[in-house]
């Protein structure tokens, strides 16, 4: 429903900030700038230039309404519900309409297909993995997008542990293991308040932790260990492997292409079933090894958590020791590799403040139950 004012036609709109879910009542104005949105309290309109517009979806002329996003204000939408709204701004915007967008994907589209084909020809040839090869041409975007989204299936309705000094503390420790990885990569790791003694790595360098997990650990030298196999398993990009294995060749594609999003829904909860093959639990452990030398953190942090969780497969804590077995088998062979590695001088992977901290960080909120 639009309103009448001297300087053109005003529309109610809602903008969302992209941070939570929330969104705020704004007026919008088709202006010779570009978009004009009106802000409550805000000195002066926020103006999106026709030209730097996108559309969630192509605009055709019986659309109703628009879902816009602005090229230098990632993650934030204006979302207006009007026909007349709509039809003006594609004649202001042509390159949001639905022939515009359909060749504008076309010419990506053409050229994704030709690299993948390409790709996997050559990795049959070359008797390379095609999964692993298909996961190296996903655009750092989509490994992200594709990460945040097993996340979100993996949590369920479990909370997110985010004690402010806890979550500062991990927050140390992720970098300097990142810092030390050796590559560009930077880690993000999010804790669930989840009675499941394990960790994940998620496609785009993301990590999951369970509350169990960190319980279970003695030292924060054991956490540094855990989070640094995990890293390896980003570096290898074996979640996005195994994604790839477990969708096939088309769904991947259409991950690559900002699809796909349906298929995934249960995705995360099928990954938490998933284990390894010992060849990729090899590559991890040789990263591990490498990114706790340089961060100048001892490695018989890891090598006593993996012994304790073995030792834990015929005494009374069988159940939980086996999570982490079933996904990340931990042979007394790797426990010994890692136990052989020449001494180096090294640091705790947190102070003891901090590990105090980090062990916190599931601190329970009143009426919100532990998963």
């Amino acid at each position: 429903m639009s309103m009448r004012s001297d300087d053109g036609a005003i529309y109610a709109g809602r903008l969302s900030e992209g941070q939570t879910a929330a969104s705020e009542r704004v007026e919008v104005r088709l202006s010779e700038r570009g978009v004009e949105i009106a802000r409550a309290g805000a000195a002066a309109p926020l103006i999106w230039p026709y030209g730097a517009l996108t559309a969630a979806a192509p605009l055709a002329r019986t659309s109703e309404d628009v879902l816009l996003g602005y090229t230098y204000m990632p993650g934030v939408s204006l979302f207006v519900s009007d026909r007349d709204f709509v039809a003006r701004l594609m004649r202001a915007a042509p390159q949001l309409g639905a022939a515009a967008q359909r060749w504008r994907w076309a010419r990506p589209l053409l050229a994704i297909g030709a690299a993948i084909v390409v790709a996997v020809a050559m990795a049959w040839v070359l008797e390379l993995s095609p999964a692993r090869t298909i996961a190296g041409l996903m655009p750092d975007g989509v490994r992200q997008s594709l990460g945040r989204q097993v996340i979100q299936s993996m949590a369920g309705k479990r909370r997110l542990c985010d004690a402010p000094a806890g979550r500062a503390a991990l927050d140390r420790l992720t970098q300097r293991l990142s810092a030390a990885s050796g590559s560009d990569a930077r880690f993000s790791v999010t804790v669930l308040d989840w009675n499941l003694l394990n960790a994940f790595a998620a496609p785009g360098e993301q990590i999951v932790l369970t509350r169990e997990l960190i319980e279970q650990a003695r030292s924060a030298d054991e956490v540094a260990g855990v989070l640094a196999h995990e890293m390896g398993h980003g570096l290898e990009l074996h979640p996005e492997s195994s994604i790839v294995r477990v969708v096939g060749l088309n769904v991947a594609i259409e991950l690559m292409l900002g699809g796909g999003s349906g298929t995934l829904a249960n995705l995360g909860l099928l990954l938490t079933q998933l284990s390894y093959t010992r060849a990729a639990e090899r590559e991890a452990d040789a990263h591990a090894l490498r990114i706790l030398k340089n961060a100048a953190i001892s490695p018989q942090g890891i090598v006593a958590f993996f012994r304790r969780i073995e030792g834990m497969e015929g005494g009374r804590d069988a159940s939980a020791g086996l999570d982490l077995l079933r996904s990340h088998p931990a042979t007394a062979e790797r426990a010994k590799l890692a136990a052989g590695q020449p001494p180096y001088p090294s640091t705790p992977a947190l102070s003891e403040a901090d590990w105090l901290a980090l062990r916190t960080i599931c601190a329970p909120t009143a009426g919100l139950p532990k998963g």
